[in-house]
């Protein structure tokens, strides 16, 4: 009989929550949560409607709404990426080998703020 665990006791997580709840893909579910984060915040910081937003990023204002609470159903990798662009956000991919202990490839969102200039206020 297994071991029963005290009431409140807790399990410590990884550092991917989506690793933890048994995703098949881990590392590209945490990344499509970083770049829907990074969407959110940055239509939460810029003064413009729903309606506006989806004219301007070539959405339905229904998706902007998801995507303003960083619901990423639907959408691919790279429609977050073209998203990010609309926005006047670079985004940067950049391929390293994965180390020698590890034999598969990490996929991760390593996120920086660009800084907003006469020509990318959003």
């Amino acid at each position: 009989m297994p071991r029963r665990r005290p009431p409140g006791a807790v399990t410590p997580g990884s550092d991917n929550v989506f690793r933890d709840l048994g995703f098949r893909d881990p590392d590209a579910e945490l990344a499509k949560a970083q770049l829907a984060l990074a969407i959110s915040t940055l239509l939460r910081e810029r003064p413009m409607t729903q309606m506006e937003a989806a004219r301007r990023l070539g959405l339905p204002q229904p998706k902007v709404s998801q995507l303003a609470r960083a619901d990423v159903t639907g959408f691919s990798t790279d429609r977050l990426l073209r998203v990010l662009g609309r926005l006047g956000q670079d985004v940067e991919i950049v391929v390293t080998p994965a180390p020698v202990r590890r034999a598969v490839g990490k996929v991760r969102v390593v996120r920086g703020r660009a800084k907003r200039t006469a020509g990318n206020r959003g």
